[in-house]
């Protein structure tokens, strides 16, 4: 449910075997597209897709799925939800963010709109390009009961796509829903050129934001050691296929986020992200400096005033 890159790459590497996958996406001129040409070209051109893929705009298609792939954006994810058949099938989140105004996971927004369907979470290092390319690629799959989450990942695993379960549906989340935000802020370093012990210390110090705010979420240290968040973190940080990155790369440039937003035709979640995680940070007594210099950077705020006033912060002990 969703026909941007990251949902047309799950529904080709799914459909590789010859299992029949339905795509679904709200426009129906791309649907169309990708019906006659078996390629996304808004979204994933360089994947030549599965006969297996039947693409569609009817939200009543999926009412006989044996599991549904939700793959739109964060913020969107429950007003889709909402149109989908309540048939009570398996949904998998495969999206990262955190809702606006209710500061909520988005496992917590599905079990609101589908409280008879089992939800599991699908997290970790994922370019879609190379999901789609079947190229090796490990990703968390989490459910609150074990006994969900065991069998979705064995009917989701592929020889390419070797899916890890975990019980930890709240740190397979945060872990991507904070790194997209910190990948934002390792493209603002490579963006204002300050180097990769910059990038580094980003990551470093990132990370101990992402276990201080899960924790204080109900996370397990381990999850956000692991594919879902750390994983992520470290694949996202380093490359301009992260859309994030990408986008701090631009403010980092000194190019202002109103217009590196309205020239992207994909969605960079982190930044809509950012304002959510504040809140929530703050709700919860958490310090994190780095996410609220990406909001600062986000809100229009000077890039060398942000960087300088991060490094003027008092001195402290290293730790969470």
């Amino acid at each position: 449910m969703g026909a941007g890159a990251w949902g047309t790459a799950l529904a080709q590497v799914l459909a590789a075997d010859g299992t029949p996958v339905r795509l679904w996406a709200r426009d129906p001129a791309l649907v169309a597209t990708i019906a006659a040409e078996r390629r996304n070209p808004v979204y994933l051109p360089t994947a030549a897709l599965s006969e297996a893929i039947r693409p569609t705009a009817d939200l009543d298609d999926l009412a006989e799925a044996e599991m549904v792939l939700v793959v739109t954006p964060a913020q969107a994810m429950r007003g889709v939800l909402r149109q989908l058949p309540q048939a009570g099938m398996p949904l998998i989140l495969c999206s990262k963010g955190i809702e606006a105004g209710t500061m909520k996971l988005l496992h917590a927004v599905a079990a609101e709109e589908h409280p008879g369907s089992p939800i599991a979470v699908l997290s970790g290092p994922t370019f879609a390009h190379e999901v789609a390319a079947g190229l090796p690629t490990a990703v968390t799959l989490a459910a609150a009961d074990r006994d969900v989450a065991g069998p979705l990942a064995r009917r989701i695993k592929r020889p390419s796509l070797r899916p890890y379960v975990s019980t930890d549906v709240a740190g397979a989340e945060i872990g991507g829903a904070v790194k997209n935000v910190l990948a934002i802020a390792c493209g603002v370093v490579e963006g204002a050129g300050l180097g990769q012990n910059a990038r580094a210390a980003v990551i470093a110090r990132g990370f101990a934001e992402m276990t201080r705010f899960g924790l204080a979420r109900g996370a397990r240290a381990e999850t956000l050691a692991g594919l879902s968040g750390l994983g992520d973190l470290v694949l996202t940080c380093s490359s301009t296929s992260s859309r994030n990155y990408s986008l701090g790369v631009g403010l980092g440039r000194g190019e202002p986020a109103t217009a590196l937003l309205a020239d992207r035709r994909t969605v960079a979640e982190g930044a809509f992200t950012a304002p959510v995680l504040h809140d929530a940070a703050a709700a919860a007594g958490v310090d994190m400096p780095v996410a609220e210099a990406v909001c600062r950077l986000l809100g229009g705020a000077n890039v060398g005033a942000v960087i300088e006033a991060l490094l003027s912060r008092p001195l402290r002990e290293e730790g969470i």
